[in-house]
């Protein structure tokens, strides 16, 4: 198993149960697979520049251990699921 750290940025403009939601699912792809070891959800914070037409966005940072097949999982539902504007998961070396 390899450490990998995501940070996904979800829409400010759906409500807090749907934000709720969204974190919960993710948490249960990377759980199916991998454990998770860091799990923050930063908030609502101003983007540095406009993304699809937003300004502000709740923050969410994941540190986790995990399979690769479960990173693509998670990238595949990142892509196509509506509440996420934009994600990024690196490996993580520390």
């Amino acid at each position: 198993m390899r450490k990998y750290e995501v940070m996904y940025i979800i829409r400010p403009d759906i409500e807090q149960e749907v934000v709720q939601a969204a974190v919960e699912k993710f948490q249960g792809i990377i759980s199916n697979g991998g454990e998770i070891t860091k799990h923050d959800v930063q908030g609502k914070r101003r983007l540095a520049y406009e993304i699809k037409k937003f300004r502000d966005g709740f923050y969410v940072l994941v540190n986790f251990t995990a399979e690769p097949a479960v990173v693509t999982e998670l990238e595949r539902l990142m892509k196509i699921s509506d509440e996420v504007i934009r994600y990024l998961i690196t490996n993580d070396v520390a």
